[in-house]
């Protein structure tokens, strides 16, 4: 079962994605759920139920989410 490409721009989206195939990440600190949510995409792509572009934008997405995750720790911002 592929999944169809579509625009992922937020953390909120790419969460989605993951549901569809019943991944469900919560470790309690955020950067720990968006390094975690990573790995879960890596094996998704890996077994063949992700296609590369699907890939490819969702692991963009993780990527900015957690640059910017480390930054607001770093200066200290809590939500």
């Amino acid at each position: 079962m592929a999944v169809t490409s579509r625009i992922y721009r937020t953390l909120y989206d790419v969460q989605q994605l993951l549901k569809e195939f019943n991944v469900f990440v919560y470790v309690g600190k955020r950067l720990y759920d968006i390094e975690l949510m990573a790995i879960e995409l890596d094996n998704l792509y890996q077994s063949g139920v992700v296609d590369k572009s699907t890939y490819a934008k969702a692991k963009i997405v993780l990527r900015k989410e957690h640059r910017e995750e480390q930054t607001r720790i770093k200066r200290g911002k809590l939500y």
